[in-house]
């Protein structure tokens, strides 16, 4: 059988960069180190696509033995459509030098219908663009297609007891769009093929393209020798009375308070959605007074079950009944509040209280009440802190990040006690930076109005 010139993959690594292409291609060696993060993605993708075909129950699965094997995926596939298969998954295919497989391909009533599991609860476009290839290979290889779908995630889904297939996912037709696309599929085919058989290095500055729709994996050697511009980011400034304005409107005690949340593509428990953002720990540094000793509070889930009633309970038996609630960048902080009173109506009265309460430490930075030159244009607090409270940094953590807090948690109940003890303790001390770093950056803005009456 034909060896395949280009796959779905690659293809699309050739809409993204033809240079990304011939790297894959013909100098492998230069790729980047592995990203685990984005290894993750992939094996997440994998586990979607094996759950949905319980959508579609009793099917053969034709996938190849190995990933270099697929011309015995192409062979079984043609002989199972033969032998009059109504279900077939992973159904590969092979026109002119270009493969494709498609996840779930049905016959019904004499007519063929392709559905491509996403990972996502959207269709992007770099879906419809994968999908128009599969249709391309697919329809050109003589077998027509009534229909083809793209099957995502519905968040509007809600688990409650087993999760229910048929309703945890959606099909969405996107046939008339990729049949639009026909043309441009062909064309482009034509061109990568041709440049691959050239074996002529395509010459492509480094730029945005390379980090969209995807992370390109060979930035670290296309980078390598580009100057960075120096952009002009201002220079220090300080709106001492904005700055008092906010500060006065702070009321002890102060509770300087941060969430961190995993979001799940299949929820794991009743009363949550598919990629719900579900908290499972939250960091509280406490003035209760102006010179109070500071006191730290801390919840972290046990990473098995739900840890969200727990949460609650111990949150606002923390917040109690009066004082601001300290954030950074409070539309994350109220929406999950938000979700915790829908999904817990139980105690929704008292949660939807404490939105009231909350206050975004990030206004005098976003409102450039305090403008430097060390936050590179952003209000982020990973950008503030450095400049503001030096001696304090997320460097020597290891966690430096809310993604890796999630992936973290996400992974806990999966590892040996010895490692989930360490996890813990490396969660803990991530979000408990986060709102000492709050409380640092509070401490500086006050020092910068000590004269202002």
């Amino acid at each position: 059988m034909e060896k395949h010139i280009l796959s779905k993959s690659t293809f699309m690594y050739g809409c993204q960069c033809p240079l990304r292409l011939y790297m894959h291609k013909f100098k492998p060696e230069l790729r980047n180190p592995e990203d685990e993060e984005q290894a993750n993605i992939f094996a997440l993708g994998t586990n979607i696509g094996l759950l949905a075909q319980g959508v579609f129950p009793g099917g053969i699965n034709a996938e190849p033995p190995d990933s270099f094997s697929y011309h015995i995926s192409v062979a079984k596939t043609q002989q199972l459509i033969k032998e009059g298969a109504k279900i077939i998954y992973e159904a590969a295919f092979n026109y002119n030098g270009i493969m494709c497989a498609i996840d779930i391909l049905i016959k019904e009533n004499g007519k063929w219908y392709a559905y491509e599991v996403k990972n996502s609860t959207k269709v992007k476009l770099e879906h419809l663009m994968d999908a128009a290839l599969q249709y391309f290979v697919i329809t050109k290889s003589g077998l027509a297609l009534e229909d083809f779908f793209i099957t995502n995630l519905d968040n509007t889904y809600v688990k409650r007891g087993d999760i229910d297939l048929k309703k945890l996912f959606k099909h969405i037709s996107v046939l008339e769009t990729i049949q639009d696309k026909q043309n441009f599929i062909e064309k482009k085919v034509d061109e990568l093929k041709a440049m691959l058989a050239a074996k002529k290095q395509p010459v492509i500055a480094p730029g945005d393209h390379c980090f969209s729709p995807y992370d390109c994996n060979f930035t670290e050697h296309c980078w390598k020798d580009v100057v960075e511009e120096t952009v002009d980011y201002g220079k220090i400034e300080i709106n001492k009375t904005a700055i008092k304005e906010f500060i006065n409107e702070l009321k002890y005690p102060l509770f300087y308070f941060d969430f961190e949340t995993v979001a799940y593509p299949v929820p794991e428990f009743d009363e949550s959605r598919p990629y719900q953002a579900v908290p499972f720990q939250y960091s509280l540094h406490v003035q209760r007074k102006k010179d109070a000793e500071l006191e730290h509070l801390a919840f972290l889930g046990d990473g098995e079950n739900d840890p969200r009633e727990a949460l609650i309970k111990e949150l606002l038996g923390h917040l109690k009944s009066k004082g601001t609630i300290l954030v950074w960048y409070k539309p994350f902080e109220t929406t999950r509040l938000k979700e915790l009173a829908r999904d817990f109506p139980a105690y929704a009265e008292e949660l939807n209280d404490l939105q009231n309460r909350i206050i975004d430490l990030m206004v005098p930075f976003k409102k450039q009440y305090y403008t430097h030159p060390g936050f590179e244009g952003s209000a982020s607090i990973k950008n503030v802190l450095p400049v503001l409270v030096p001696d304090l940094s997320y460097g020597d953590l290891d966690v430096q990040d809310g993604m890796t807090a999630s992936n973290m948690y996400g992974s806990l109940k999966n590892e040996s006690p010895k490692i989930q003890k360490q996890h813990r303790k490396a969660l803990l001390a991530y979000c408990h930076l986060d709102t000492l770093a709050m409380l640092k950056i509070l401490k500086k803005l006050k020092e910068t109005t000590m004269m202002v009456p």
